[in-house]
């Protein structure tokens, strides 16, 4: 992904979601809070899959706006798919959002919080708390 190469040097986060999946809703705001905390070492990004394959992808702007705006995402860059979704959980081997990248400064990938590595690795949905704490260990010395 171009933006995620664009960010080489630092910590990216990326946040795959939409706005008609409530853990997507309730989390993101993690991200926003993520973003505020680190405005110079961490990259965050998100990806909305709002585009269902209906119309155009263009169609799924007002609502993924509006909901941005609400939650106050300035900081970070949105992206909008411009493949409709089942085609983009395909490409990312997801089976739902929400999902959450991590890649560390040099590019490779840390981690990916998803349903399934929360329920092998931590017995319950990810947060954002879990998030935050991988980034916090790769901003380490």
């Amino acid at each position: 992904m171009a933006a995620v190469s664009a960010s080489r040097g630092r910590i990216v986060v990326l946040d795959c979601w939409s706005t008609f999946c409530p853990p997507c809703v309730k989390e993101f705001p993690g991200l926003v809070k993520l973003a505020a905390a680190h405005p110079d070492d961490v990259t965050c990004l998100s990806l909305s899959l709002d585009y269902d394959g209906v119309g155009r992808p263009e169609n799924a702007l007002p609502a993924v706006r509006r909901f941005l705006t609400d939650v106050g995402a300035s900081a970070v860059q949105n992206l909008l798919a411009s493949e409709e979704a089942d085609a983009m959980y395909r490409k990312l081997d997801l089976a739902s959002v929400p999902a959450v990248y991590v890649w560390k400064a040099d590019g490779t990938l840390a981690a990916r919080f998803d349903d399934d590595m929360a329920a092998r690795s931590l017995g319950r949905p990810f947060t954002y708390d879990d998030v935050e704490a991988m980034v916090r260990d790769l901003l380490r010395p």
